[in-house]
Formats: C-alpha cells, sequence, structure tokens
C-alpha cells in the first residue's frame, strides 16, 4: 500500500485530505462523488473518525485506488489488451514441429513457473502486530459506513481466501462483509460463488470452515479477487501471470489458510456452518438498496497487520464509480476466454451504466441465420456471463463498441420484433428486478443484419406526441423523443402509476404511427432530459419475461418502480441516495467542490 500512495502521488491521482472525517457517511461521500469526475484521483483520508464509536483511528483510509484507467494500468503494470494477447497467444499454443518450436515453447512454459503462489516460512508484513482472544476487536478498523440505510458498517474491499474441504482448491473472492460487533462478520456469498460451493461441503461434513480475509498489500490482489476466472482455478494465478512473480504467501496464525505476506490487515476466523445472521440491508453497486437476507457468520480468531498499515476501502453505488475502471480491465483481459466458447465472438463491451451484467453488447462475426441467438444461449451458459440479463448483439461492419452514439443508431434501424428472443435464468442475486430471488428473465437482441423494412414511423412534434398520449392516459406527466430519425425511435413516458403499465401500452396502441418503442418511468424519479441515468434505470428495473411487450412494430418497456398494483411480490428497493444534510455540511467545509447540476447529473 505504501508503494501504491507512493506511485499515485508521482502521477497526480492522489489527493491526500488531512480534515477529521467520519468513517459513516462523510468519507464515502467524498469518495463516491470524487469518482465520478473525469479527472478522479485516489484518496487518502490521515484523520478517519467514529462520532458513533466516539474514536480516533491512527490507521489512515485509501479509497478509489482503482479510479481512473492511468491508476487501473499503473497497477496493473501493462495494457491491459496486452495481457489478453498473452492469453489468447497461450490459448492457441501448437504442438510444436521443429526443434526451434520446441524450444520456444520450452521458454514459454518456463516462463509460467512464476505464475503459482510461493508460500514462505515465518510469518509476514501483514503479522508484525497479533491481536487473539480478548484483544480482538473489530472496531479498531476503521470500516466505513456508506449509506444511511445499511445495516452496519461494511468491509467492501476484503479479500476473501477459502479453500475446498480437502484442501485441494483455493478460492479468492471479493464479498462484502457486515461487522455485526467485535468479533462478528456476516459473509455475503452468493449462492453461484465458489466460497459458497466449499461452505456446502463443510455443512454436508459437519465441520467449521476457516476464512481468511486480507485487505490492502498488492492492489493487484484486490483486482484478482474480482476476476472471473473459470470454476476450480485460483485467483492469485492471475496475479502471478500479470505480475511475472509468484504472490508471496504466508500461513494465518489461527487456521491453515495462506494470505499474501505484504497484506496490511488480515483478520481471521472460522465460519460455523449452522450459525447465520441476518445481512443487510446495503447500498450496492446496481445504485439499489439489496435486502435483509440469511448468510453465515465468520467467528474471527485473529487481527494481523503491519505496523503501519492503510485500511483499503471502495464505495458502490450508481454509477460511475471505481468498478467501472476495474470492470474495464476484467473485460479486455477476459476477452480470449470467453472467445473459447464463442470463437466468432470480435469484441464486448459492459457500458458502466448498465452496471456490468445488466447490459453487454457484442460484436460478431455473423456466418448463418440464427447465429446471434445461438450466441446468446452460449453467453447465458458461460460462468459470469450466465448472471448477464440483456445482450445485444451486432454484426462486425457495426461502429466502434464505445461510440456508443453511432453504435445506437446502428441497433436501432435492426430492432424489430422477429429479432428479439426473451429467455429466463440465472440472476445476479443483487438484482432486485425480477419475481424470483436470484432468477428471471432474460433479454437478448440480434441486431447483426440489415433487415427492418417497414415504413419509417410519421414523427410529429413532442408537445402534440403528448396531447394525443395525455387524451389517452391522464397520468402521462412527460415524454421525450429519442433517435426520430432511426427506424426505431424512442419515446421515453414519465407517468404517475396508477394502474399496470402493460394496460397504459395497450391504451398508446392508437398512436403506433407516430412511434416505435416507448420507455416508461416513474415521474417523479427520473430526469428524462438524461439518457445516462435513464438507460441505468431502465436495465436495473426490468424483468423481460414480465416488462417488454411486444406488437408489430410496437415495442413497451415497463422500467417503473414494481409494487402491488404490479402484483410484485417482493420488496422493492430503495435508490442509494447521499444524505443531503452531510452533502450540505461537506459543502460547506469545503471538502466537495462540485455545483447542484453535477449532483443532479448522477442523480447524487
Amino acid at each position: 500500500m505504501q508503494n501504491a500512495i507512493a506511485l499515485l502521488k508521482e502521477h497526480n491521482l492522489l489527493r491526500v485530505i488531512d480534515e477529521p472525517l467520519d468513517i459513516d457517511l462523510e468519507i464515502p461521500h467524498i469518495a463516491y462523488i470524487e469518482v465520478k469526475k473525469p479527472d478522479s484521483r485516489a484518496l487518502l483520508f490521515t484523520n478517519p473518525v467514529s462520532k458513533r464509536l466516539d474514536k480516533k483511528f491512527s490507521t489512515p483510509v485509501l479509497m478509489n485506488v482503482f479510479g481512473s484507467h492511468k491508476a487501473t494500468n499503473l497497477f496493473i503494470g501493462k495494457d491491459a489488451d496486452d495481457i489478453a494477447a498473452e492469453i489468447e497467444k497461450l490459448l492457441k499454443l501448437k504442438p510444436p514441429a521443429t526443434l526451434g518450436e520446441k524450444f520456444g515453447m520450452l521458454a514459454k512454459l518456463f516462463s509460467l513457473k512464476n505464475i503459482f503462489p510461493k508460500r514462505l516460512s515465518g510469518r509476514g508484513a501483514c503479522q508484525e502486530i497479533l491481536h487473539e482472544g480478548n484483544s480482538v476487536d473489530l472496531y479498531e478498523l476503521p470500516v466505513l459506513t456508506t449509506w444511511s440505510q445499511d445495516g452496519g458498517p461494511f468491509i467492501t474491499m476484503g479479500q476473501v481466501y477459502t479453500q475446498s474441504l480437502d484442501g485441494e482448491r483455493k478460492n479468492l473472492g471479493m464479498y462484502r462483509l457486515q461487522v455485526y460487533d467485535k468479533k462478528r462478520l456476516g459473509m455475503h456469498w452468493q449462492i453461484h460463488k465458489d466460497s459458497a460451493n466449499f461452505f456446502h461441503e463443510y455443512k454436508a461434513a459437519g465441520k467449521k470452515m476457516p476464512v481468511s480475509i486480507a485487505i490492502g498489500g498488492d492492489p493487484l490482489y484486490t483486482w484478482a479477487a474480482t476476476a472471473p476466472l473459470p470454476h476450480g482455478v485460483f485467483e492469485l494465478l492471475m496475479y502471478g501471470f500479470i505480475k511475472g512473480e509468484s504472490a508471496r504467501l504466508v500461513k494465518s496464525v489461527t487456521n491453515d489458510l495462506y494470505v499474501p505476506e505484504d497484506a496490511d490487515f488480515v483478520i481471521e476466523g472460522f465460519v460455523d456452518p449452522g450459525n447465520t445472521a441476518i445481512e443487510g440491508p446495503f447500498g450496492d453497486h446496481t445504485g439499489y438498496y439489496t435486502l435483509e437476507e440469511e448468510y453465515p457468520v465468520l467467528d474471527v480468531t485473529a487481527i494481523t497487520h503491519k505496523k503501519e498499515p492503510v485500511y483499503l476501502a471502495t464505495v458502490v453505488g450508481k454509477p460511475p464509480l471505481e468498478d467501472k475502471y476495474m470492470g474495464w480491465a476484467t473485460e479486455r483481459i477476459f476477452l480470449p476466454l470467453l472467445k473459447t466458447t464463442a470463437p466468432d465472438l470480435i469484441d464486448y463491451v459492459m457500458p458502466e451504466n448498465g452496471v456490468f451484467h445488466n447490459l453487454i453488447i457484442a460484436k460478431m462475426k455473423t456466418l448463418y441465420p440464427g447465429h446471434a441467438k445461438q450466441f446468446m444461449h452460449a453467453f447465458w451458459g458461460v460462468g459470469q456471463m450466465s448472471f448477464v440479463k440483456h445482450a445485444i448483439f451486432v454484426n462486425e461492419d457495426a461502429p466502434e463498441l464505445e461510440a456508443y452514439e453511432d453504435l445506437t443508431d446502428y441497433i436501432l434501424d435492426r430492432v424489430q420484433v422477429a429479432n428479439i428472443i426473451i429467455s429466463e435464468g440465472v440472476c445476479d442475486a443483487l438484482d432486485h428486478a425480477s419475481n424470483t430471488y436470484a432468477y428471471g428473465g432474460k433479454l437478448g437482441v440480434d441486431c447483426t443484419a440489415d433487415n427492418v423494412h417497414f415504413p419509417q414511423k410519421e414523427i410529429i412534434e413532442e408537445k402534440d406526441l403528448l396531447k394525443l398520449m395525455q387524451e389517452l392516459d391522464g397520468n402521462i406527466k412527460e415524454i421525450r423523443q429519442y433517435k426520430t430519425y432511426t427506424k426505431t425511435p424512442i419515446c421515453v413516458i414519465a407517468i404517475d402509476k396508477q394502474e399496470r403499465i402493460e394496460t397504459v401500452y395497450e391504451k398508446l396502441t392508437a398512436i403506433k404511427a407516430h412511434t416505435k418503442l416507448l420507455v416508461f418511468v416513474d415521474h417523479d424519479k427520473n430526469d428524462l432530459d438524461n439518457p445516462y441515468m435513464l438507460i441505468w434505470r431502465v436495465v436495473n428495473n426490468i424483468d423481460a419475461k414480465r416488462d417488454i411487450f411486444l406488437q408489430k412494430e410496437f415495442i413497451g418497456i415497463d422500467a417503473t418502480n414494481k409494487g402491488a398494483i404490479d402484483n410484485f411480490p417482493r420488496r422493492w428497493p430503495d435508490d442509494t441516495d447521499c444524505d443531503p444534510d452531510v452533502i450540505a455540511d461537506l459543502m460547506r467545509r469545503g471538502l466537495l467542490d462540485v455545483d447542484d447540476a453535477f449532483l443532479k447529473k448522477f442523480y447524487i
């Protein structure tokens, strides 16, 4: 961490804040706003305090360490696309035909010896200070409370180390960890993750499961914890591959797990499979709160740390955030692995305001009718790609995937009902829109062919279209038209919902000559002039099987919040909104330098 801080300073990517600031809301709110700036920097808070605990901390808090493309490349150490190219070469290795090729392969394989973690004897720097027994106190760490409705303080950058019951398989993951008290943490293991699979092995055997959580050290450990590697592959292998040197590990003091010797903190303990507790709510990276659920509990047996540690944390909520940059690196590096399942894939992008799993746009080489639909099913069956809710496929002649304006025009000129597939499958456990926890609708749109031959819609003035709509339904308050020159003009409709949106959509078939794609949002929650946040809202709020309505060249999307009107069986969560009093106070103290327009732009 000290090296990381020095590197950030050297490249003018660090802002140091010496003013005493509260770990509850104040520090997270500053970091949340900073990372949304186009020139965002990492933040080092040197004087964290807790009014709730009446405590001052000697440990500084570092946030937004991956808060820009430049910082992410610095910590990865090379360009993400170059790493992807190395992986692709390995995947395409062929048996050598000549002596020269054999030596070349040996050199390549010899260079891979450093990908394997190296176990050291003795203690590491992470174990300079040891707290066991009665001296264990999680409240000695400056663990943040980010959102007003959070169930408590949460560790957000924990590297969670686990292993299978037989000790053969290792896993490094990143899961949020709720601090219940001095010695207990909530383990938010989502049901599809490797650690959850290990947990079921221990549960079946009636044994306690060892867990060690590292915080800090080389930032690449933290990124590796998020890497979507195939099931059973230890994530520290990716650390070694990128770094070109082995991760150096030491044994935990009170269990048999190995952790990076240069971590700043290590929290050790055991999970009793029979012991669960309510975890959450928690304002998560979707921009919504995830609700309370039962999760396993870690009983902490030891906390170790460096003599002068740094506490690493992140903040999650509405985009854009630090995960934008971490996810960008993941997206680039893992493209070759995705191509092994979908070999005609050219490239893909997961837009940040699509919150990653909620939207993917993929470019492919289309070889035959139905090829894109085949790809959709392939994506929905591959590892973490199986969580993707909405997938749009374009042909190789499409614009660059991040040229969003041109790409959108290309897509809208190729949308028709016949090219839409609605399926169902697993969803991310954080998804709130499906009727059933972690299972819901999937949307695939095949935009690979220019085969839309229907007449162009008869576009009329916005005020005239609004008048026509309000004559059909008086609860429509406002509309905006987008991309009216394309074959799929969009009309976003802000409504004060008094009945099911499908009923409103049916009423509006009378105006189908003037528009093609209706998108319904709540009037009191959305800015119709802010397409960035409208996309965020729409892909979060819909379940394709329930909320997409299809007639011939007339499509409706219900992106309103769901409730009793919709017979929605779950509790709909709130947005992650900053505390306005905290924001006002931070601005008064000169700790925030943004205006009201900025706060409105990102629904802060």
